[in-house]
């Protein structure tokens, strides 16, 4: 499924439709093309988005790598 709406794109990185609805707003979201009214999402964009917030975990290791 390369291409989403909003619904199924929130589903698919497991946020809701209004955390999506509000970080287009804020530019914060993930990469979106609107063909007049209507949002769509490529899977890639929200891949590439989700790879971009990962934060270290607790994990001393985890620490370490993201250190580095």
């Amino acid at each position: 499924m390369p291409n989403l709406r909003v619904k199924q794109a929130a589903a698919y990185v497991g946020l809701s439709k209004s955390y999506l609805d509000k970080a287009r707003c804020y530019g914060t979201g993930p990469v979106y093309v609107k063909l007049g009214t209507t949002v769509i999402y490529r899977t890639e964009d929200l891949d590439a988005w989700v790879a971009g917030n990962r934060q270290p975990g607790n994990d001393n290791a985890e620490r370490a790598r993201a250190a580095a």
